[in-house]
């Protein structure tokens, strides 16, 4: 698989054409999502670009200026070494410091899960992490137990193009589950993925899906560990495609700086007690 996945990446980044047509779906959708200006506060506009394009993002995470920022320091579409052992020193360093109050949370909402509703209190999936290497995540459960049977019942009501499946009031949420997607609870066990290595603090969000269904482009997003959090999650929350998605994920690798996880968990944290999270 990895070998595959290395020869797809190569070919992804010598192939003119498809750089060209991501450049041109990237700007699309970086100006279409600057227009909607879903995000508090104003960005200035980066060097040589008209300040009626600058978007009213989150100092230093408006797409556009990550993008500006990739051009004037050259291609990167992979971390150094050196740039990974210093997200990997940055993402061990919290889960030590936050561990205390996380096992606390996670102990309190274990037991709100068990009782409003019979089953596990933890969910576990497959996904797709660093290189196309799949791996266990977890997570606290927030559906009745039944959730993937019922998923064919309800496809009609799917708001998002496939390989997405997203219900804004779903039906198989609990209540309990609701509050916990509200203020990201139920992601705090993934701290468990990012202590083995399999996931770390920010990067793109690892898939239920696997590398079969990706276009050419979308492996890209594969060469670092995906994240808990990330560059859509702060701009679009849970707003937005695959592929849209896959652009900010994308304008995230290519612009990355230890600086930018620390402003992407700040922003983070600003979405969630703002009651920005999933529903």
């Amino acid at each position: 698989m990895s070998g595959r996945l290395t020869s797809i990446q190569a070919g992804a980044s010598t192939d003119s054409n498809i750089d060209s047509s991501l450049e041109s779906g990237m700007e699309s959708s970086m100006d279409s999502s600057m227009a909607s200006g879903r995000a508090a506060g104003t960005a200035a506009a980066p060097r040589g670009m008209a300040p009626s394009l600058a978007a009213r993002y989150p100092r230093g995470l408006d797409p556009a200026w990550l993008r500006a920022r990739r051009l004037e320091r050259g291609w990167q579409c992979e971390l150094t070494a050196r740039q990974q052992r210093a997200k990997r020193i940055l993402d061990l360093t919290l889960c030590v410091l936050l561990s205390p109050l996380a096992a606390l949370l996670v102990g309190v909402a274990a037991l709100a899960v068990r009782w409003e509703s019979p089953g596990p209190v933890f969910f576990t999936q497959e996904r797709v992490g660093a290189h196309g290497r799949r791996f266990r995540m977890w997570k606290l459960r927030t559906m009745v137990v039944n959730a993937a049977a019922l998923e064919r019942q309800l496809q009609h009501l799917n708001e998002l193009p496939w390989p997405d499946f997203k219900i804004s009031r779903d039906p198989r949420v609990t209540r309990v589950g609701r509050l916990l997607r509200r203020t990201s609870l139920d992601e705090l066990p993934q701290l468990w993925n990012v202590i083995r290595g399999e996931m770390s603090l920010v990067g793109p969000r690892p898939t239920n899906f696997g590398v079969a269904d990706y276009q050419l482009w979308h492996t890209e997003r594969l060469t670092t560990p995906p994240g808990i959090t990330g560059l859509w999650q702060v701009l679009e929350r849970a707003q937005c495609d695959f592929d849209q998605r896959l652009r900010l994920d994308l304008a995230y690798v290519r612009a990355w700086r230890l600086g930018l996880d620390v402003r992407l968990l700040l922003a983070t944290i600003k979405a969630v007690v703002g009651g920005r999270g999933a529903v």
